[in-house]
């Protein structure tokens, strides 16, 4: 069975890079029936927190990244651990090293001098454990010579030559166990079978394959996936996106948008640029990974995400508005039908956040109107075309489309106006400003009633600019 792993480390949050990770392992999973484990590493114990393991669970939930079992946390499998690195040691597979720092740093300033390469030089090796001495590391005792070949999955055959690997600490002086010795330990016991991670791994594979002969084990299929650059080039940072993840569904973004992305940086089927989640699961292999670098666009991300907001079915985007208009303190059942909200807006917005604040007057009174709109719009001479069109809505029953336009066209071939003469002004009496779907849509929208207030308010606003003007 195809088991695949993702290991986060608590250290910080779950970001847009770690997504990418995820999301192959987790399609891979799901194309071939297989399990999606969830692993977090949280063996740096000073820096991993309980409000990043928080992130990260919230972070996977949104994005829809469902593990097949429980998280397994390595904190808990320290005895574990231990025993390995026992059984290492017993087998004479791994040494006590008792240098010290100062040995080490001198070593590393020696090199350093004849322009070696810095790395431990075994000199503990083969030296009988001391008694009554606990001041100690334990080292893995790395083959000495041959090569280590990597048949990845994605960057082809990479070979690495034994003597340029170290002996790497397995087991720190306080018993803490080290990186590439628990991920070894757990990837055996877990069975995980496919390993898909960032090629900024690709140098740990060797000592961790090392780790799997000496244990009798066989290693699983690397795949080590090009890294996600900025626009500029550089490491992706916060600056280009690389922010909490959880932040993106803030900004209204959708999870279907964010992984449809995330999977296109790097991997394609043909020419095709909108997924859906289903269809990525049918079509994902890691064969098809592409060996280069990509760079992230916020821009793209931006378009993919309106592409998603206009696909989505109801069931979908009404729990994601109706978030974001609580967030926003939008009472949504004191307004439209949201269905009606979607069908008016989701063409006009690029995320749900978007959606939700342009339809905030459908719902709630205007506190603040454009001045400029105002200025521009709610003049003296449209005072008689608003009082005649505010009468002939009074005298609409059946609050639709075609009975408000009917009322509308009534007063602009009585004035002998265009549309856009009384359009305008009436759009910024009923919303606040100058931008809105078509002026019948949103009058739908916000209802004859409120419709009515607001012309009247509009009406008064006027008047008080006249008066104004007298004075």
């Amino acid at each position: 069975m195809v088991r695949t792993r993702f290991a986060p480390s608590p250290t910080g949050v779950l970001h847009i890079g770690s997504v990418r990770t995820a999301l192959f392992c987790w399609l891979y999973a799901r194309r071939h029936n297989g399990k999606f484990i969830l692993r977090i590493e949280d063996t740096d114990l000073e820096r991993s927190t309980q409000e990043n393991v928080d992130a990260i669970l919230d972070g996977m939930n949104w994005l829809g990244l469902d593990a097949d079992e429980d998280p397994i946390f390595q904190t808990d499998r320290f005895d574990r651990y231990h025993e390995i690195a026992n059984q290492l040691f017993e087998s004479g597979k791994a040494y006590r090293c008792y240098s010290t720092k100062e040995e080490l740093e001198a070593l590393r300033e020696e090199q350093k001098k004849k322009g070696e390469k810095t790395r431990y030089d075994g000199r503990y090796r083969d030296v009988p454990p001391k008694e009554n001495n606990d001041n100690y590391v334990l080292r893995f005792k790395n083959p000495l010579d041959g090569s280590v070949i990597v048949e990845d999955a994605v960057k082809g055959k990479v070979e690495f030559k034994n003597d340029e690997l170290d002996d790497l600490i397995i087991l720190r002086s306080d018993g803490t166990p080290t990186y590439n010795f628990t991920v070894v330990v757990d990837d055996i016991d877990m069975n995980i079978s496919h390993v898909i991670r960032g090629d900024d791994h690709l140098n740990n594979t060797p000592r961790q394959i090392n780790i799997y002969e000496a244990l009798g084990a066989k290693p699983p299929t690397f795949a080590h996936i090009p890294m996600t650059l900025g626009e500029d080039g550089s490491k992706l940072s916060k600056r280009h996106g690389a922010m909490d993840i959880r932040e993106y569904r803030e900004k209204g973004y959708l999870p279907a948008a964010l992984l449809n992305y995330m999977a296109r940086l790097g991997w394609s089927h043909g020419d095709q640029e909108v997924f859906s989640v289903d269809e990525m699961i049918s079509l994902f292999d890691i064969r098809d990974i592409n060996k280069a670098s990509s760079t992230f666009s916020s821009d793209k991300l931006l378009w993919l995400n309106h592409q998603h907001i206009n696909k989505l079915n109801y069931d979908e985007i009404i729990p994601l508005l109706k978030y974001h208009m609580t967030v926003l303190e939008i009472d949504y059942e004191s307004g439209p039908d949201l269905k009606e909200i979607i069908n008016v807006y989701s063409e006009r917005s690029e995320t749900v956040l978007d959606m939700a604040k342009s339809s905030i007057y459908c719902f709630q009174d205007i506190d603040d109107y454009d001045d400029k709109a105002v200025k521009k719009h709610l003049r003296p001479v449209i005072l008689d075309p608003l009082n005649d069109v505010k009468s002939e809505f009074e005298k609409i029953n059946n609050w639709k489309k075609e009975n408000i336009d009917s009322a509308i066209e009534k007063i602009v071939n009585r004035y002998e106006i265009n549309m856009g003469k009384l359009g305008q002004p009436l759009r910024v009496a009923v919303t606040g400003s100058s931008m809105s779907p078509s002026i019948n849509k949103t009058l739908t929208l916000i209802g004859k009633n409120r419709s009515i207030e607001r012309i009247n308010k509009a009406i008064e606003i006027i008047k008080k600019r006249i008066e104004s003007n007298k004075e």
